[in-house]
């Protein structure tokens, strides 16, 4: 007999028989339970505002705060939950099932941006202060990535760098897109490093606050996801302390590797579960209860739906199993998430499975699309109106596929790698491809090659130019 239940009555989604709640510890499955109450009285309410008044989930984030959800992974000494990726992946799951998918991704990106920062916090007080106040004081944190120049390929900022100066740091960052933006009170940003000397794989990343951004909030209008507030966000040009360098110059590669790419995929991977799993619940509710009186059968009764059912919940339940095992290979290979092992900047274990990571989100951002379609097929018309909330469902898991990186770059790498290794990757455009260019050679006839011939010798000298010596005043 199932225990769930919404607002003090029975549960009319899916049982507990179909969670895999072996996962979770005692006091994980306990938070879980404490969550799904939050839900039902704060957060689902919330959600239905959100979506149709754009509002963005403050008040959300105001009641993860009461269950110190906003320091879910924070060791335990500076006053967080000290959780694992499992229990991570558990929340944000949580919240897009019952609560609200919006909230959802932006709780997605602030556990990026927390992980980020205890990436590199060991030796940073400023940091340390950050993180010790993140639910009594609601900071709720962000990533800002993206560049408007490489769209999803956000590990490409061509539009941003930063500069050393006597003070600190002057940083400017242009994003196309960063989830929150103009509501966060705390961003980690990346630029290429101060001494960048046209590597793009020389990165790094900032802690700016609030007041040093400039967003567009009033521009934000979207299929799904609504309270997200995802839009612009500029740093222009300002100076912070040093100590607001996260991690080493240069440890933007790293961070990318070890701890954005990992978080960002595990979490909005069991955002998109949660979604179909969300679908899922709304739609059991109205077939069982939605009867065809000419032939004495409700519409759960036809074996059409039951088909529906049937594969949305195996193929959601594949998505869910294997977004929870990718939590559990970074549990093992973090001892459960333990922060103190980055004191050696050379640890990142994480990294080396990143591969693993896209699998997740290209397998729960397709899924989520196919089963909210289903589940608004079984509902028929009725699942066009809004008071069902499922058309919001279906409006928000239509985000996945292409929330970058999108399932189109992730398809292609994993088959790239999977065919010509993974150097082929070439995520900074560094690396020739001499197949391409000896073929693209065949094709010039001798005047041809000459010109090209000619060019390259001329961009050669320019390139040897002995750089102009430095004025003594000035140095």
């Amino acid at each position: 007999m199932s225990t769930k239940t919404w607002n003090g009555l029975p549960f009319t989604g899916l049982t507990e028989d179909f969670d895999p709640q072996w996962l979770l510890t005692p006091e994980q499955q306990a938070l879980q339970a404490k969550l799904i109450e939050l839900c039902a009285a704060v957060l689902r309410p919330n959600a239905i505002a959100s979506d149709r008044n754009l509002i963005y989930p403050r008040k959300n984030f105001e009641a993860l705060a009461s269950l110190n959800l906003l320091s879910l992974f924070v060791p335990k000494e500076w006053g967080g939950l000290g959780e694992n990726h499992v229990c991570a992946a558990m929340v944000v799951e949580t919240i897009a099932r019952y609560g609200c998918p919006s909230t959802a991704m932006c709780y997605t990106m602030h556990l990026g941006a927390v992980a980020a920062a205890l990436f590199r916090a060991h030796d940073s007080p400023e940091l340390q202060s950050l993180l010790k106040r993140l639910d009594s004081e609601v900071l709720i944190g962000t990533l800002s990535y993206s560049d408007p120049e490489t769209g999803s390929h956000f590990w490409y900022p061509v539009s941003s760098k930063a500069t050393a100066t006597p003070d600190g740091w002057q940083v400017n960052k242009k994003a196309s897109w960063t989830t929150s933006a103009g509501f966060a009170d705390w961003y980690i940003v990346q630029t290429t490093s101060p001494h960048f000397d046209g590597n793009f794989s020389d990165l790094s990343c900032f802690l700016i606050y609030a007041d040093e951004v400039q967003a567009e909030p009033h521009k934000w209008d979207a299929l799904g996801l609504r309270g997200n507030q995802s839009g612009t966000l500029l740093v222009d040009g300002v100076t912070v302390p040093r100590d607001r360098m996260v991690g080493p110059e240069g440890d933007g590669t790293a961070s990318n590797d070890e701890i954005v790419d990992p978080f960002f995929l595990l979490c909005s991977s069991a955002c998109w579960n949660g979604i179909a799993l969300g679908a899922i619940d709304i739609a059991k509710a109205h077939v069982t209860r939605k009867k065809h009186v000419d032939v004495g059968m409700r519409v759960a009764d036809y074996p059409t739906i039951q088909d529906y059912f049937g594969e949305a919940i195996m193929d959601t339940s594949a998505c869910r199993m294997f977004t929870f095992s990718m939590g559990q290979l970074m549990d093992q290979l973090t001892n459960s998430c333990d922060w103190a092992i980055h004191a050696d900047t050379s640890a990142l274990p994480r990294a080396a499975h990143l591969h693993w990571y896209w699998q997740i989100k290209f397998e729960a951002a397709k899924n989520v699309a196919h089963v909210c379609d289903k589940m608004l097929h079984a509902c028929g018309g009725s699942g066009f109106k809004k008071d069902m909330e499922i058309e919001r469902y279906l409006r928000d898991g239509k985000a996945g596929w292409v929330m970058g990186p999108t399932n189109e770059v992730l398809r292609q790498f994993v088959g790239k790698s999977a065919l010509l290794g993974f150097d082929s990757l070439d995520y900074w455009n560094q690396s020739v491809n001499e197949r391409v260019l000896h073929n693209e050679l065949k094709k010039l006839d001798p005047d041809e090659k000459r010109k090209l011939a000619e060019s390259l010798l001329a961009d050669l000298a320019e390139a040897e130019k002995p750089a102009p010596p430095i004025p003594v005043a000035a140095a």
